[in-house]
């Protein structure tokens, strides 16, 4: 395993936007944090609903509630995605609608390994097979030209809401929802899928409370944990809008209030809902939902989310752990091998953007592999697994700076027909090209990244908040921190660096190094953790690269330095 390779540090400063005036009544270390993050007024730290960017400004939205009444009294479907956020979405517009008392609605999921992502002509019809009169798209759709033909020549109608961002061609639905639209020029474009059908829902309850239905309007706010779960673990900006909707959701879970699927899956991780923070959503109780969709079928997430029986949610909580470690499995041997052709390329030599494919790969984990890679090479990577048929199916993820869905549309233009399909955002995207054909797309995809892209920044460099006063160090100020969010995509978590005297150093678990150091401007001694990054012993004066975190250990709270990096100085 090569060396540690050190990663430059640059500072975020408070005059990269404008002055923090409306911000001079907190505490100065927050006023500097929330300047470097372009907050200047203290209405951008509100996050209660009457902040949300207002329903009806959304372009589309009361063209699809008039679809939904005029089937409030027919079969309807929802056709979802197997990722967190399809499941969330899914989960929230069942929910809805039966306590709108339109009870005849279920859902379909695509399983990825039969039918692939989204709307397409083989799942309508395996849809249309339980005689729906409407679909509802949650997560997918915009790129479902051929789906939606298909279901409207069996006669079925299709309601697509979604938040990907369109191709070339769109699809003719009988009413679409999309943030991302050309014509829609909605204030918060960075919803996630949950978002997008939280708005809907919204909409309708408005709706069907105007015409009498006592309640209906409050009813999707009920749902605003799954909300919070599904944009968090789909690593959407985390814009204003979207602080609003992760803060209130957050706020449900930690009063108990969350569905019992939310639940049982926070006590499956042994983690605290009186607790819980937007990275318990993004690396605890996400990922477990994804792994059902990664190697199995999401269906057994949807339905934790669904059920309101605490023993049932438990049960289904833990058949997603146990999916969750057979992924951890898979993913750990695809890393290595990953890992391993990745360190044979000497740094100056490695490509624009890198191109994996082996085919012994899981398709369901490619994604990962691609972001575990990209973060070691700290340059756009695709991950590819054999789909069928010589097919290759690929899961992109980029760096800040170079979009990814641009990048494979400047392909697609340069080389017709090298890819067959695509389709994501600017940080992930999924794609399929011939398998004969993955050395051509491989070197297109460093050429136009060069040509649209000339500088993208390799460096890897970690972006820091600067110093952090040694009294600050303690225990009550990183209980701030964490209160200070919600942290995330767009409104990172803030990162410090300074120097300090190494007390003890141990490994600690499998790779994971525990540290007592000292500041070296002086001050009490803290605790400190660096997660994989076992190796050299570290002596005397370091400089480290750290997260300031609560620890909680049987009952008892700390503060603990997380090292992100470490340099010896001396």
């Amino acid at each position: 395993m090569p060396e540690p390779r050190i990663r430059p540090l640059r500072k975020r400063t408070a005059a990269d936007c404008a002055g923090a005036d409306g911000l001079l009544q907190i505490d100065p270390i927050l006023r500097r944090l929330y300047s470097a993050r372009g907050v200047t007024g203290s209405e951008q730290l509100d996050y209660t609903l009457q902040r949300l960017v207002p329903v009806h400004t959304m372009s589309g939205i009361d063209a699809a509630v008039e679809l939904l009444l005029k089937h409030r009294n027919n079969r309807i479907i929802v056709i979802g995605d197997f990722d967190a956020d399809g499941a969330t979405s899914t989960a929230l517009v069942i929910r809805c609608l039966r306590e709108f008392g339109i009870n005849d609605a279920g859902y379909l999921v695509p399983n990825r390994f039969e039918f692939g992502y989204g709307l397409s002509p083989e799942i309508v019809r395996v849809a249309a097979e339980r005689s729906p009169e409407l679909l509802i798209t949650v997560d997918n759709g915009v790129s479902s030209v051929a789906g939606v033909e298909e279901a409207h020549r069996l006669g079925i109608e299709v309601l697509i809401t979604d938040h990907h961002l369109p191709g070339a061609e769109l699809p003719a639905p009988d009413a679409m929802l999309n943030p991302n639209l050309d014509d829609n020029d909605f204030a918060s474009p960075h919803l996630a899928g949950v978002g997008v059908a939280f708005y809907l829902m919204a909409a309708l309850g408005r709706t069907l409370e105007e015409d009498g239905l006592s309640g209906a309007a409050r009813v999707p706010a009920r749902y605003l944990d799954l909300v919070a779960l599904g944009t968090v673990a789909d690593v959407v900006t985390l814009d204003h809008n979207n602080r609003v909707l992760v803060a209130q959701g957050l706020q449900r879970i930690r009063a108990g209030k969350a569905v019992p699927g939310i639940a049982a899956l926070f006590e499956q991780a042994g983690r605290s809902l009186a607790r819980a923070v937007s990275t318990d959503l993004g690396f605890v109780v996400g990922p477990r939902l994804n792994a059902a969709g990664r190697l199995e079928d999401m269906s057994v997430g949807i339905e934790c989310l669904l059920t309101d029986d605490a023993q049932a949610a438990a049960r289904l909580a833990a058949m997603l752990d146990e999916i969750n470690k057979e992924r951890r499995s898979i993913e750990t041997k695809m890393r290595q091998e990953a890992f391993a052709y990745v360190d044979a390329i000497d740094a100056q030599d490695l490509p624009a953007c890198v191109c994996l494919y082996d085919g012994e790969w899981h398709q369901g984990i490619v994604g990962l592999i691609a972001a575990r890679v990209r973060e070691r090479c700290d340059r756009p990577v695709i991950a590819f697994a054999r789909e069928d048929d010589g097919v290759l199916k690929g899961s992109a993820r980029s760096i800040n700076g170079v979009h990814i869905r641009d990048l494979l549309e400047a392909v697609s233009s340069a080389k017709p027909g090298l890819i067959t399909k695509f389709g994501g955002h600017a940080m992930a995207a999924g794609l399929s090209i011939q398998e004969q054909r993955f050395s051509e797309f491989s070197a297109s995809a460093s050429e136009q990244l060069g040509r649209l892209y000339p500088d993208a920044d390799f460096s890897g460099a970690i972006l820091t908040d600067g110093d952090l006063p040694a009294d600050a160090m303690n225990l009550k100020f990183a209980k701030v921190l964490r209160e200070a969010g919600p942290w995330g995509a767009g409104f990172p978590e803030p990162v410090f660096t300074g120097n300090f005297e190494i007390d003890e150093q141990r490994t600690v678990g499998e790779n994971h190094l525990k540290f007592r150091v000292r500041p070296a401007s002086g001050g009490d001694p803290v605790d400190a953790i660096a997660f994989n990054q076992a190796g050299p012993a570290y002596r005397g004066l370091v400089q480290l690269t750290y997260r300031l975190d609560v620890n909680e250990y049987r009952g008892f709270e700390s503060p603990q330095l997380i090292v992100e990096q470490i340099v010896n100085i001396a």
